[in-house]
């Protein structure tokens, strides 16, 4: 069944698309280039509703998300919130979420893909003992990015003033449509931004108020774009068990000081052993190419390419290179493309 967010879309220009897991999508807006450009120039508006939203109550909850993910959860204050990182016992990536933390309850935003894997997984650890309800509330809310240097002057317009120089993941409650939502500070990208949490009753009324107000709507193929240039990785693709969170260089999502947690033993061996063989980096390409090319460095294979875009007319790419083999500055063929090693403003790959 239609919604009204999405007849909303649809008047709007919006391709709409059903995913493989039966969420309708706003793939592109027809507008591309001018979305693209308002992430850089003014503000755009992107509808994550199709991501998961997971809430974990009880008394334990700090404690058990604390166990179950890579960063420090247990010290966070209401209003506050982070990125972490759910991994095997061997440390293999499953995914990469973004932890709200409210009075009586923590918002988790984990990938589409990795929605009920991961439910199944936070479920095992549940112990008859534990005080923890897990919900997944997905379909009570829409979530929404707005990007942009001018996000902050466009919340002013709705009364939030004193996010902006808040730290990443803090948040609060806003008051719009006759209705309460949660803006936390952070696009989901590098791009300066904030993350929208709304009941769907009143997301169609709170997508129209920001598009009045200057927001230009943003499909999910400028986004897949954007997350590739600036080196967010994603699930199936830099996000899988052949790769670790130090490898995908989420080292700002660690913790190693917190104690135990499911692949803590791994991560920490990792690091102090100087452990890491392989990084992932931007690929600037020559030319088109298709994931899982291989990468290689004087004839050797040294690789393989993840992702690729070019819907700014510019050829690019994500791709895992062994550490030894080549880095930051290192010239590569992609298959039989020129391509070169370049930093991305997502990833962060301190000395090893």
């Amino acid at each position: 069944m239609t919604s009204d967010l999405q007849n909303l879309q649809a008047e709007m220009g919006a391709i709409l698309e059903t995913s493989s897991l039966g969420s309708v999508i706003p793939m592109s807006f027809k507008n591309d280039p001018e979305a693209i450009e308002a992430t850089q120039k003014s503000v755009a508006i992107y509808d994550r509703s199709h991501w998961g939203l997971l809430k974990i109550s009880g008394e334990d909850r700090l404690r058990f998300l604390h166990n179950q993910s890579t960063n420090s959860i247990q010290i966070l204050k209401p209003g506050q919130g982070c990125d972490t990182v759910f991994v095997t016992s061997t440390a293999r990536t499953l995914d990469l979420a973004t932890v709200l933390i409210t009075e009586d309850a923590i918002l988790v935003l984990i990938s589409p893909n990795r929605h009920q894997q991961l439910i199944q997984w936070l479920d095992r650890y549940i112990f008859p003992m534990d005080q923890i309800q897990l919900q997944d509330i997905s379909s009570d809310y829409a979530i929404f990015n707005i990007l942009g240097p001018n996000s902050s002057n466009l919340l002013n317009q709705l009364g939030v003033q004193d996010l902006q120089q808040q730290p990443y993941g803090c948040h609060q409650i806003l008051e719009i449509a006759g209705s309460s939502l949660l803006v936390a500070v952070g696009s989901g990208l590098s791009t300066e931004g904030y993350t929208l949490i709304i009941p769907t009753s009143i997301a169609a009324s709170v997508w129209k108020i920001l598009t009045e107000k200057g927001a230009v709507p943003l499909g999910e193929i400028v986004w897949q774009h954007l997350r590739i240039r600036q080196g967010r990785p994603v699930p199936d693709a830099e996000l899988t068990e052949d790769y670790n969170p130090l490898e995908a260089g989420l080292w700002q999502t660690l913790s190693f000081d917190k104690g135990c947690y499911i692949g803590q033993e791994t991560i920490a061996r990792l690091n102090t052993y100087k452990g890491v063989k392989q990084l992932l980096w931007g690929l600037r390409l020559s030319g088109s190419v298709s994931p899982e090319t291989p990468i290689y460095i004087d004839e050797a294979k040294a690789g393989k390419l993840t992702s690729y875009t070019n819907l700014d007319g510019e050829h690019f790419g994500l791709g895992y290179i062994r550490k030894k083999a080549g880095g930051l500055g290192s010239k590569v063929k992609v298959g039989d493309i020129e391509a070169e090693v370049v930093n991305v403003p997502f990833l962060n790959h301190p000395p090893l």
